[in-house]
């Protein structure tokens, strides 16, 4: 069974201020941070690009199993971001979903999420941290049709939410799936984290 990993980071980041796929995690950039997380655990990762496309670039690793492609109407909405990549992901059995700004995410947990995905054949697998749902999540084949199908100014919850009667929430105490850093603080808040 075959696994992509897709990573978004098209997004304007205007909330930051500042493009959030470049800020500083770990010594790494959010982005490349994300996707050494990803590459050991996936098959292929599709890294989908927007605003600043040409600069975030220059940020992600060098392999033969990462491909980097520009979504052109990332204004539209994460939903056209997310269905960019999913072209890109192919047929692939799952798919590991993950976003540029929720960088704190452990590679354990990751393990735990591409398995239960395996195991139980679950549509789609959530991270749930204290009753919170959070991020990355896994997205089977079917889910990912059924995104596929949606308008592009949609939102994804439009496909992913009618299937949590049959999905997997998988608890977990890291609390990095919950950790989404938007603004200038939760980025302060992120990295005096880091520091203690």
């Amino acid at each position: 069974m075959s696994t992509a990993g897709l990573i978004l980071a098209a997004g304007r980041s205007r909330r930051m201020g500042r493009d959030k796929a470049l800020l500083d995690y770990r010594g790494r950039t959010f982005v490349k941070h994300l996707a050494y997380l990803a590459l050991p655990r996936v098959d292929r990762l599709v890294v989908v690009l927007g605003h600043n496309a040409a600069r975030i670039e220059k940020n992600l690793p060098s392999s033969p199993r990462l491909r980097a492609v520009v979504n052109r109407d990332y204004d539209l909405g994460m939903l056209s971001s997310l269905q960019r990549g999913l072209t890109e992901a192919g047929d692939s059995d799952w798919i590991l979903w993950m976003l540029v700004d929720h960088p704190a995410v452990r590679g354990q947990t990751l393990d735990e999420l591409l398995r239960a995905a395996r195991r139980s054949g679950a549509p789609v697998v959530i991270p749930r941290h204290e009753g919170q749902r959070g991020h990355p999540i896994v997205l089977s084949r079917e889910v990912a049709g059924e995104l596929m199908q949606l308008r592009p100014d949609r939102s994804p919850q439009d496909a992913i939410r009618p299937r949590y009667v049959e999905a997997l929430f998988l608890d977990t105490g890291d609390r990095g799936v919950l950790v989404d850093v938007d603004r200038p603080p939760e980025y302060e808040d992120l990295v005096a984290a880091r520091s203690e």
